[in-house]
This record gives structure tokens, sequence and C-alpha cells, in this order.
């Protein structure tokens, strides 16, 4: 059985990271081949710029008074993308370690600053998250995210955090994985921009009741969004109790198609005030969501705006649920 990640408290909100990958690449130059960011960690260059990154971080939750759920170097951290750059399993468990020790060094030291700290492992989709044609089958997703978890479970995470999954049979074998391993798991989607559902097929709230019902007792911790804008995903929240298992959302800075923002050479920060302003509304509407942040395009500035209205909208939401 799983050790659970605890449930929102009351008065605490959560601030992630926003989009590393992103930042690193366009704001400092530093290639990602493959978008995969663990290999910078032997880049003394490049650790020194994500100290300062994750410092900036850190400065906005504890400005602001949330929690920080702490991740980033590992996304693509598992078998297939590390065989792509020649890395070996060792090789990758490796990098994996110490990549979740990078994280606790940058923030251990700030632990008395804010109200809460843990740290995840962050598990991205196997294949490309945006081809709808190229899907694993639960089975295949369960064995296959088994080596990137177990290591995340020797490197004593608090959660494993998937981000951009856009399929059900993944989402599934994922948290099959991460049962087996003893970590609780957060499952989060990212939908198309077009049709505000995920690029399988299913709605978001389709894909949540699905993986609640085929994992039964491993079902994830909560569910999330992510690397989608506001005003995509938006459209996708349907009235009904579902919708209370959704706990984070994590949205890109710009309304762009997704591979079209991966493949514009800069770095589209699209209207940080904006952003802030529509994460707020959504904080004032649906307060039990309490672990906020950002994906693609998005880093302090982005998570300043964020938070600094998310925070008073949430004890808004929560007042006007008590009259």
């Amino acid at each position: 059985m799983a050790t659970p990640f605890p449930d929102p408290a009351p008065g605490l909100t959560y601030l992630t990271e926003g989009g590393p990958e992103t930042e690193i690449m366009y704001e400092h130059g530093f290639d990602l081949p493959h978008f995969v960011m663990f290999g910078l960690l032997d880049d003394h260059r490049a650790v020194v710029v994500l100290r300062g990154m994750y410092e900036r971080y850190l400065d906005v939750a504890a400005r602001h008074g949330f929690g920080v759920l702490m991740a980033g170097v590992d996304y693509r951290a598992s078998p297939d993308w590390a065989a792509r750059l020649g890395f070996s399993s060792a090789e990758l468990a490796d990098l994996q370690l110490r990549g979740i020790e990078f994280l606790r060094e940058v923030a251990e030291p700030r632990r008395a600053e804010v109200p809460a700290l843990y740290y995840a492992g962050v598990v991205g989709p196997r294949l490309d998250a945006y081809d709808p044609d190229r899907q694993i089958t639960a089975e295949e997703s369960q064995t296959y995210h088994a080596e990137q978890i177990t290591t995340l479970a020797r490197a004593e995470v608090d959660l494993v955090q998937t981000l951009t999954l856009s399929s059900v049979p993944e989402a599934v074998g994922v948290c099959r994985a991460a049962a087996d391993a003893g970590l609780p798991i957060s499952v989060s989607f990212t939908l198309d921009n077009t049709t505000h559902r995920l690029s399988s097929g299913p709605s978001l709230r389709e894909a949540v009741e699905s993986v609640d019902a085929e994992t039964g007792p491993d079902r994830p911790a909560f569910y999330g969004v992510n690397c989608s804008h506001p005003l995509e995903f938006i459209p996708a929240i349907e009235p009904g109790e579902w919708f209370h298992r959704v706990r984070s959302l994590r949205p890109n800075a710009a309304l762009l198609d997704k591979i079209e923002l991966s493949s514009l050479g800069h770095l589209e920060r699209g209207d940080p005030t904006r952003l802030g302003e529509l994460m707020g509304e959504l904080a004032q509407h649906y307060p039990h969501i309490d672990i906020w942040g950002g994906c693609c395009g998005t880093w302090d500035t982005h998570l300043d705006e964020i938070a600094r209205r998310v925070g008073p909208a949430r004890e808004v939401g929560v007042r006007g649920q008590h009259h």
C-alpha cells in the first residue's frame, strides 16, 4: 500500500515549478535533444543556471506563503528517451537520483521559509504525448514506467507526478507501477487545443472516471491538467463530483498548438498578468484546487502573477462555500 500524499489542508496552497525545459532552452540557450533535461546535470554551467531558476521559484513561493511541491529535471528520464541519447540503465538511474538530490540541495536550506515542502519525481509519456495514433496498453505502460518509478522509490520522493498524459491506458499502467513501488501518484492530462479533450479521444471527465474505475485501490492520489492554456481546459470542466479529484492546474503561458510551442525557437511568454487573472478566477470558482504552477513558457514571472491572485481568490471561494 502506497504511503499517501497529504490531503488538502485548510489555508495551505502549493506552488509547483513552471516549464523548466522551455525556460532553460530559450531563456538561457541550452540545447535539449529530444526535450531531455537530465543530461544537463553533467554540465556545471547548466547546473548553476538551474539553481538560479529554482531559487527564483522558491522566492515566489516564500513571498506568497505557498507550500512547495518541488520537481523538475526528470520528465523524460525513462528508458526509451535515455537510450536515444546513449545512456545505459545504470547511468539513467544515477542521473535520476542526482536530479532529486539537486532539488533537495536547493530547497532544504529554505524549508523554514515555506509552510510545506515535498519532492516529486516526474514521469512523462513513453511516446509523443501529441500523437494520438501512437499509444501503449496498460500492461506495456506498467512494465515500461516501472524502471523509472523503482528508482524514484530509491530516491524516496513524496510523489510520482505524471505530466502530459493523453491516454487512459497509459495512465492506468503507470498508476499500477507506482502502487507496486509503494509510492503515491498524481495523473495530469494534457488536452487538445481545439477539441478540449485528450488527443486519444476521451473528455477530461471520462478520463478521470475511467482511470479511477480501472485502478480501484491503486487509483491516483489526485488528477491535474498541464501543458494546456486555461482557455483550452476551462471548456473541459463539466459539473460533477469527478472534478473534486482534480487538484492541480499547470497552464502553458500561451494559447498555441503544443507542437508549434515546442518548435518556435524562442520563449513564448504570452501575457503573464492575464494568465494570473484567469487562474485566480478558477481558484475562486474551484477553491478545492490547492496545487498551482505552470508549464511551457512559464517561470518565476508567471508563477508570481498566479500566486498573487490564487491565494486571495481561494480564500474568497472558501468563504463563499460556507455561506
